[in-house]
């Protein structure tokens, strides 16, 4: 199986020697970030710094002057991304033998909600999440599908991995955070992502629902959850919290949002792209799902995109739904973590890879050759090594 190896620009530039040792790796191909969003990140063998902090989320290249005056518009990274920092990467990267595919997060932007805090997903409760872009709100669909056009498709790229194109949530590491006080399993963490801004209330209506009884309703199933209630007889479903038809009227509303959207950002990508230029989602099959994997229908998701990034570090299980819809050139990369630091187990990723070809994986993703130690980095080696 071919793989690939996440990198920021940060990890390349300025560092003669990372180039050689991220192709020495035995990957084939760079997902070099384009578009990111903020972050504090450990760069363990560059020559002049250990920790770069990446402020807000920012495009790693100089942006389009088709965004002047646009409201929301992509920002400029600063200090630690100068300049074409993607660029200066891409070229070196293509310069060891390695093909540069982008890697662009979309939904997740603390800054566009810190700055125009009307963008943001607002909860049952009147809590705005900043990280969160809400992707009903017509405003915002059109900047994402315009950035995912412009970052996705740099000059040189082969391809493009495209980050929290659907709903994203509270589910969120932020500063310091502090919400894993209570268990809420996944259909609470859905329930306390489900978006009640003006574009979600009409999108509700449109379904029936009268918005202010839901929020009540989202609020009454919760209460069990804050009171710990639920953990001695398992955590209940979506279906169990809401009721079926409930449940059933929201998912219409936020699945059709999230599929549109997406059908629309990897039109415009293609459309700005050269022939033959690869598109792939980082997805979930489990459609509540909300974050950085967006959650989708498998079935949709492989008839709009060449195929899918899928979460694999905790088991192979998510890739068996996409592996039922793949055609012969689908694409389902299996991603795993490969920093031991960050819950990861490069040592037994060749072990990890045979069960996710098995399951059906065509590629492998490894997260991520600038994060990862020396010994991390030379468990990897070995392990593709051994192909």
């Amino acid at each position: 199986m071919k793989a690939a190896a996440f990198v920021y620009p940060w990890d390349v530039n300025g560092d003669p020697d990372a180039p050689a040792r991220i192709a020495g790796l035995g990957v084939e191909q760079v997902t070099l970030a384009a578009a990111y969003h903020s972050t504090r990140a450990l760069t363990p063998r560059h020559p002049r710094h250990r920790v770069v902090t990446a402020e807000h989320a920012a495009v790693l290249y100089p942006p389009g002057d088709h965004w002047s005056g646009r409201v929301p518009r992509p920002y400029p990274a600063g200090r630690w991304a100068p300049g074409d920092a993607y660029g200066e990467a891409a070229r070196a990267l293509d310069g060891a033998g390695l093909a540069v595919h982008t890697w662009v997060v979309l939904a997740h932007n603390s800054r566009l909600g810190a700055e125009h805090p009307g963008t943001s997903v607002v909860n049952a409760y009147g809590d705005r999440y900043p990280w969160a872009p809400c992707v009903a709100q017509e405003a915002t669909r059109a900047y994402l599908v315009d950035l995912a056009a412009e970052a996705a498709v740099r000059p040189g790229a082969r391809g493009t991995e495209l980050e929290s194109l659907g709903w994203y949530g509270l589910p969120h590491l932020h500063a310091h955070d502090k919400i894993s006080g209570v268990p809420l399993g996944e259909a609470g963490e859905y329930l306390m992502s489900l978006c009640f801004c003006p574009s979600c209330r009409r999108g509700y209506g449109e379904q029936g629902l009268d918005a202010e009884e839901l929020a009540f309703a989202v609020r009454a199933a919760l209460e069990p959850l804050w009171r710990g209630e639920a953990v001695d007889r398992g955590l209940p479903t979506v279906a169990e919290l809401l009721g079926e038809e409930r449940a059933a009227a929201v998912r219409t509303w936020r699945d059709g949002t999230a599929r549109t959207l997406q059908e629309t950002a990897v039109a415009a990508v293609r459309a700005a792209a050269p022939a033959g230029f690869q598109v792939l989602l980082h997805a979930d099959p489990v459609p509540e799902h909300c974050g950085a994997n967006a959650g989708v229908d498998p079935a949709h998701i492989l008839s709009v995109a060449d195929g899918v990034v899928v979460p694999c570090t905790a088991g192979t299980a998510p890739l068996a739904p996409f592996a039922a819809h793949a055609g012969e050139r689908t694409v389902l990369a299996a991603n795993f973590t490969v920093v031991s630091g960050m819950g990861g187990s490069p040592r037994t990723l060749a072990a990890d890879a045979a069960r996710a070809r098995t399951a059906g994986a065509t590629e492998l993703r490894l997260y991520h050759a600038g994060l990862a130690s020396d010994g991390d980095l030379a468990a990897v080696r070995e392990a593709l090594a051994a192909r």
